[in-house]
């Protein structure tokens, strides 16, 4: 069965810089572009650049003692191409908003994560679990 893709559109401050970040740091192709935007495939998933003249504030949620960035979208991984992505962002001196590491160790939908951010501040986390039925377990107490 097919999964339905999404879409996703977001600000940033410079297409050109999106184009570089999204093409050669993420490994995504471009698509379709006007003077105002860029279509990027995010691993079959169309996202959407849009020039703005200003990116909105990005607040954080603390978990796990961590800042996440409440606005932020991403991929699940699985582990190899979690772990290739973790090893290429380093080897390109991208800085981690959050560092590689495993989050709710022990606990259902425990998950290998990291955070970065686009040129723009947009965030981004990328994401890999054991197995597709972690993606949405719930702790259940036993």
């Amino acid at each position: 069965m097919t999964r339905p893709r999404f879409h996703l559109a977001f600000p940033v401050i410079d297409l050109e810089q999106a184009r570089e970040f999204y093409t050669n740091i993420l490994g995504c192709t471009p698509g379709r572009e006007s003077d105002c935007w860029i279509d990027f495939n995010f691993h079959g998933h169309q996202i959407v650049a849009h020039h703005s003249k200003e990116t909105p504030d990005c607040p954080t949620s603390d978990v796990e003692g961590k800042k996440v960035p409440i606005r932020h979208f991403g991929l699940i991984l699985d582990r190899i191409d979690w772990q290739k992505l973790a090893d290429r962002l380093t080897e390109k001196k991208i800085k981690f908003l959050i560092e590689p590491h495993i989050r709710f160790e022990g606990l259902a939908g425990e998950q290998a994560t990291m955070f970065i951010q686009d040129p723009s501040g947009n965030g981004l986390e990328f994401k890999s679990f054991a197995s597709d039925d972690d993606i949405f377990a719930t702790e259940t107490g036993a």
